[in-house]
């Protein structure tokens, strides 16, 4: 799942998904994409065929042009939380050091109030790109369906197992290369905005003790 994050009161947001596994829309980056074993040779199967759903994704047009929507979508999400934060930071410096009084203390607890509505907003950002990601997954899964079927077809396939979870054997009967071609002859891009949620309000702060 993409996270926005807020670490603490001085710390900085992380955006994991920046990362290279996160921009898949997949959630798999290249390397995943590879069988998971090594392929150990041996004769074919008639009518037991494999498929990586992982690798489709990571490997059509259409994926990539998800995944670089995506990126874009979080960069944005992240910009929110980036705005309130740097403030917020220097507001919390600022109180270092000052006298431990009656105000300093209720400065201190607003701060903090502050800090935790940031964090409800990072967290909620991050469910709104998750849900993105979900759909735009969904929808991408619909236009390759049909494709799958028809390759499983051509190929005279009787059995489909996830690759992924094959430990090594003959790969030949493999139909994710022909259903990304497929698929890129399908449909090469895909357009999408952030999907919005509920906002749900931040729990009060608890106050400090005298």
């Amino acid at each position: 799942m993409v996270r926005i994050i807020v670490l603490g009161a001085a710390a900085a947001v992380l955006l994991p998904a920046g990362s290279a596994a996160a921009q898949s829309v997949g959630g798999a980056t290249p390397a995943q994409a590879a069988p998971q074993g090594q392929p150990l040779g041996g004769p074919v199967i008639p009518g037991v065929c494999l498929l990586s759903r992982e690798a489709i994704f990571a490997n059509a047009a259409v994926g990539k042009a998800a995944s670089a929507r995506l990126n874009e979508l979080t960069q944005a999400a992240q910009r929110e939380v980036d705005a309130q934060r740097t403030p917020l930071e220097t507001e919390t410096r600022a109180l270092e050091g000052q006298p431990d009084n009656a105000q300093t203390r209720q400065r201190r607890d607003q701060l903090a109030q502050r800090w935790q509505t940031l964090r409800a907003l990072a967290a909620h950002n991050s469910q709104e790109i998750e849900a993105t990601r979900v759909k735009a997954m969904g929808r991408i899964a619909g236009e390759a369906q049909p494709l799958i079927a028809q390759v499983y077809g051509q190929k005279k396939c009787g059995l489909l197992l996830d690759r992924s979870t094959v430990l090594g054997g003959n790969f030949a009967n493999d139909l994710t290369a022909d259903t990304v071609k497929a698929l890129d002859a399908r449909i090469q891009t895909i357009t999408f905005e952030r999907e919005r949620l509920p906002q749900q309000a931040a729990a009060p702060a608890a106050p400090r003790k005298p």
